[in-house]
Parts: C-alpha cells; structure tokens; sequence
C-alpha cells in the first residue's frame, strides 16, 4: 500500500484543518487506517484510528477535537482536526494495517504500511 498525506500547513490557534491521506496499491477497504504524529523532539505517537468497518478510535487527550473518517470509493483517510492549538504542531503520517483494531495497545506496532507525514504548524 502506497500512502500519501496531505493538507497539512500554517495555521492559526482556534482554527481548523482536516488532512486528508490517498491509499493506492491494495485494497483499501481491506486495510484499518490510522493517524500519527510526532511533534519536534519527541515520539511518534497514535493520534486515531478506523477500522476496516469505521469504528474509530482516538488518543485519549484528543477526543472531541480530532475525528477521522475513510471514504472506500475514492481510497482516502481523513483527520479533521477542530480548535487546533500550538501543541499540536508536528509531522502528521498516516498508516495502514490489517491487525488495528480500536483499543489496540500498541497502534504504531499493528500497522504495516506508512506514508511520509505532513507538516502542520499551529501558531498562538
């Protein structure tokens, strides 16, 4: 699975954006989705995730702000990301995997495929 993220850039505190990643190469509908991210200087960390059949599934601190989505017909993950705030700025990746499921405890290990990440800035 080919992945590719994009829709990161510059924004504002308070504003939103939603990043979107194209899957190409396998079955899309196939695969759970999930999305990662790693802020300058620290871990990469889960961030959400879908399964094959749409149930999600979110890091803790982010719910209510961050929800994910998959649309099967055009092969595509997204993240709207709500009320964005400083600390949320880093590398966002998306990543395909057949062994995610929701409540997972160990997201980053049960994917297989991952796509180059996307920058997002948030400045207060």
């Amino acid at each position: 699975v080919q992945l590719q993220a994009y829709g990161g850039g510059l924004v504002q505190a308070g504003e939103s954006l939603r990043l979107s990643c194209a899957a190409s190469g396998r079955t899309f509908s196939n695969y759970a989705m999930g999305w990662f991210r790693q802020a300058p200087g620290k871990e990469r960390e889960f961030a959400a995730g879908i399964t094959w059949i749409g149930v999600a599934s979110y890091k803790d601190s982010l719910k209510g702000r961050f929800t994910i989505s998959r649309d099967n017909a055009k092969n595509t993950v997204y993240l709207q990301i709500n009320s964005l705030k400083p600390e949320d700025t880093a590398v966002y990746y998306c990543a395909a995997g057949q062994r995610f499921r929701s409540g997972s405890l160990d997201p980053k290990g049960s994917m297989d495929y991952w796509g180059k990440g996307t920058l997002v800035t948030v400045s207060s």
